[in-house]
């Protein structure tokens, strides 16, 4: 025999662990300093959301410029953090939602919603990022963006597939909860007759 269904009730930490998996993402993009590093030696470039900073070929320190003195790198700041703020009440309502026994679906929905809007302000960060610091930071070499804006990237895209699961959780509502009766697939013995 066959046991169809959901079993969400057991697995319905899944959802705020994800969550909790971009808010890390989330940190390593706001401290790492390699949203822009030199492709190659000599490393003479390297920014993060906060700075840019340069330095000669031979040169051991770092020359660095913040990048709030320009309104597209506080702006690129600001969207991206408020998204992370956001992000970071989803998690705590959805560890409230999931903890109770009665889940409120249409809370769950909500969480969902705020999850969307917590994608859009970290797309609109990370899409000013980039377009603005090469029109007027001056490149050095051959850069590329590197792993800490592809963690900025990788937060945003767990982000959005929570908000789709959230928003469509409350669909199986019955399944989540356990409100059905599992569904017994099996062969009749006429069908079947090699099971005798």
């Amino acid at each position: 025999m066959v046991v169809c269904g959901l079993a969400c009730w057991r697995c319905r930490w899944l959802l705020p662990l994800l969550l909790g998996l971009a808010i890390i993402m989330g940190i390593i993009a706001l401290a790492g300093r390699g949203w822009l590093e030199s492709e190659s030696e000599p490393y003479v470039q390297q920014a993060s959301l906060w700075e840019s900073c340069t330095r000669s070929p031979n040169a051991l320190n770092w020359n660095c410029e913040s990048l709030m003195d320009y309104g597209w790198g506080r702006a690129a700041a600001a969207t991206y953090l408020v998204g992370f703020v956001i992000l970071v009440i989803c998690f705590a309502l959805a560890v409230i939602a999931f903890s109770i026994e009665i889940l409120r679906f249409n809370f769950v929905r909500g969480i969902g919603g705020l999850l969307f809007v917590v994608a859009a302000f970290q797309i609109i960060g990370l899409v000013i990022y980039p377009v603005k610091f090469t029109e007027d930071i001056l490149l050095f070499g051959d850069n590329m963006f590197s792993w800490a804006y592809g963690f900025g990237w990788a937060s945003t895209v767990v982000v959005i597939g929570c908000a789709f699961f959230f928003c469509c959780l409350p669909n199986w509502e019955d399944e989540v909860l356990g409100n059905i009766k599992p569904t017994y697939y099996y062969s009749s013995p006429e069908r079947a007759p090699y099971l005798n």
